[in-house]
This record gives structure tokens, sequence and C-alpha cells, in this order.
């Protein structure tokens, strides 16, 4: 697992729009990486509206949400739900398995490969200033606005 302190894995990803988006666009500028499993299932859904609606409350910090999903399935979620922030495809897993979100996990008995929902803060400096692992959808923006001490 990624530690506070340690520096962040690189990201360089197609977003909704197709357009290649790099974690070094965001120097000098904290920002919220978030790994969610599948875009517009319940869990998701709630993650990042919940991350839309105090996109108002976290002054320069930029939110970035990352899937397995292929662009066009991400501009749907974004479009249908105005999120208004980017996200990212990560259809071969290569920046979540760098982050350690890529793990095994079980339903029904059997199991598979798949995205542990979790976040992280990136400082101006591109290192990790909080690393939430296994992070619930509505706890992840509370943690947000308590890490940038806004609650």
């Amino acid at each position: 697992m990624l530690k506070v302190g340690s520096v962040a894995p690189a990201i360089e990803l197609l977003d909704q729009n197709g357009k290649k988006i790099s974690l070094t666009k965001y120097a000098r500028r904290k920002v919220l990486v978030y790994f969610y499993p599948k875009a517009d299932t319940p869990g998701c859904t709630q993650q990042s509206c919940g991350l839309r609606d105090i996109a108002d409350q976290i002054g320069r910090t930029a939110i970035i949400g990352i899937s397995p999903d292929v662009p066009a399935k991400q501009l749907k979620f974004d479009q249908k739900y105005g999120l208004g922030f980017p996200l990212l495809s990560d259809a071969d897993n290569k920046v979540a398995k760098a982050y350690k979100v890529w793990k095994k996990k079980s339903m029904y008995g059997r199991e598979y490969m798949g995205i542990e929902r979790s976040a992280f803060l990136i400082g101006a400096d591109g290192t990790i200033l909080q690393a939430w692992y296994k992070i619930s959808p509505k706890d992840t923006p509370v943690k947000l606005l308590e890490a940038l001490g806004k609650k």
C-alpha cells in the first residue's frame, strides 16, 4: 500500500472526452485521485456525486476519478450526473496497479480481480498527503473536506 509522504505514481490516461490527462498538469495544486469500480453503479454514483456536491468548497484542489471504463462510458456518466471533473479510463488497470488498488475480490463465492474503492490526496509537490484504501462512497467527500481543514 502507498503511504503518506511517498511520491504519487504517475498518471497519464484518456479522460471522458478522449483527451490525454497527466497528473503533472496539476502541478502546484492538490489533487484528489479516487478509484471506483464501475461508472453509473449505485456506489460509484454516490461517491462521484458527493464529490461533485462539495467541489465548490475545496478551493483549487482538483478532483480526478479513475475506473476501468472506456472513455465513452465515462462521458455518459459525466453527462448524466453533471460531474464536471475528469474521469479517466484505466482499461488495462496499469494505474490502479501502481496505486495498489487492483485487488482480488469475491462476490457470491466467486473470486475475481477488481478495483478496491480508494482515494488519495496528492500534494502540490506530488507526494501523497492522505491515502484512504477501502473508503466508502459516502466517506470520500467527508474525508477530503476533513483533510483540507474544511470540516
